[in-house]
């Protein structure tokens, strides 16, 4: 006969259950410990610098002539923005740019790789990695002061890059606006308020721009993206390790009305420039170019635009400009994950930044879009090529839903 002071086995399994289940955070409170100890070891953080300049260059936002989302001439409205003429610019200007250069003399410029010739007028891409130091040597090649301002890392006032009254004074206040021909080091940082936060992935997105005259600055050119990468996940050059490939996308109605090198636009490009009129409002809409990193009508490279399907794509997203900078990126043909939600579209305004994960599955050439209808019809539009995984691009091996492309 079994003595009654023995708990039947259910019982006994559940106080077993109930000190498990009580010693469990200990447990994975320890396990956490270990591999940030290992997180830690596996980098070791460096200090990285880049050599950027700001540039005076001539900048041509359809430089195929042609539409390349019809394949056909521009038609009366598109040349609305790309027709030179009397009293017209056309699609090419003077503009600043940041370039990157091969060290401190700045006689090299640094090639771009295939896989940042996507990028266009925008400036190199900063990498950082949490624990890192980041060092811009900046020249300032241009006839006006000029500066490097960054979001999201850590600098000290010598290092903001922004005039105003801020008790700051001598040394301080170099960083403010460099002058003509002068060169000038910011020193950056990178905590881990910098990198990715819970609901990140492997790595976030920041910018830099000119914050000297910092309106004359954007509408000029001088704004680039900048990428902070959790240490565990860094490769050495800072890349994240998780993501096969990367894409840098700036959406921004750059108002060349607004740009410092008008007159010198219409001196140079105008047909007649006794004739223009600068407060005309055919003129000033001429030069609204609804660019997606610098390319009208679908002008930027597809060949900088393609991926391989099944890899892991990153897109980072910037939005720059005014009130009417309300944009609505679209990828037709995939998905994207973004902000915790699958999406197909996300939303920009003026200096916010949107981070979005592709495993793309459709093969073929796709649009990629603002999906505001007036900047749709303005040419704020591109494409972007997935090959089959072996590099190819055969026909779609499985028949892809009616609702695929997206609308």
């Amino acid at each position: 006969m079994r003595s009654q002071s023995v708990p039947p086995v259910w019982v006994i399994g559940t106080i077993l259950l109930g000190i498990l289940a009580a010693l469990a955070p200990l447990f994975l409170a320890s396990g956490t410990a270990t591999a940030r100890v290992s997180t830690a070891t596996a980098y070791v953080p460096q200090a990285r610098t880049y050599y950027i300049a700001a540039d005076e260059v001539e900048w041509n936002y359809a430089p195929t002539g042609k539409n390349q989302i019809t394949g056909e001439p521009f038609d009366p409205e598109a040349s609305v923005f790309t027709k030179q003429g009397p009293d017209r610019i056309g699609s090419t200007y003077i503009k600043s740019l940041y370039r990157a250069y091969t060290d401190a003399t700045f006689k090299t410029l640094k090639q771009r790789t295939p896989a940042e010739e996507h990028l266009g007028f925008q400036g190199p891409v900063i990498r950082g990695v949490v624990g890192d130091t980041i060092k811009v040597v900046f020249k300032n090649n241009l006839d006006r002061p000029a500066s490097v301002h960054v979001h999201g890392v850590f600098y000290d006032k010598s290092s903001e890059g922004a005039p105003y009254a801020d008790d700051t004074s001598g040394a301080a206040k170099n960083d403010d606006g460099v002058a003509p021909g002068a060169t000038y080091t910011y020193s950056y940082e990178v905590p881990e308020r910098a990198g990715p936060g819970p609901m990140d992935g492997s790595s976030v997105m920041w910018m830099y721009h000119s914050h000297t005259d910092e309106v004359a600055d954007d509408y000029s050119g001088l704004v680039g993206p900048m990428v902070i990468t959790r240490a565990s996940n860094a490769r050495t050059d800072g890349t994240p390790n998780d993501v096969d490939r990367e894409f840098f996308l700036q959406f921004k109605v750059s108002n060349e009305n607004n740009s410092p090198y008008l007159q010198e636009n219409i001196d140079k490009f105008t047909g007649k420039p006794s004739t223009v009129k600068t407060d005309d409002e055919g003129f000033q809409e001429s030069n609204m170019m609804h660019s997606i990193n610098g390319y009208v009508f679908g002008n930027q490279p597809i060949e900088t635009m393609t991926m391989k399907k099944g890899e892991h794509v990153r897109w980072y997203l910037m939005g720059m400009g005014t009130e009417v900078d309300l944009h609505t990126p679209h990828w037709h043909g995939n998905t994207v994950t973004a902000l915790g939600m699958r999406t197909d579209v996300v939303n920009l305004l003026p200096a916010s930044m949107v981070v979005a994960d592709m495993v793309p599955d459709d093969v073929g050439t796709w649009l990629f879009h603002c999906h505001v209808n007036d900047h749709i019809s303005a040419g704020m539009i591109t494409r972007y090529r997935v090959l089959n995984a072996d590099g190819t691009q055969g026909a779609v091996t499985e028949a892809a839903p009616a609702h695929a492309a997206g609308h």
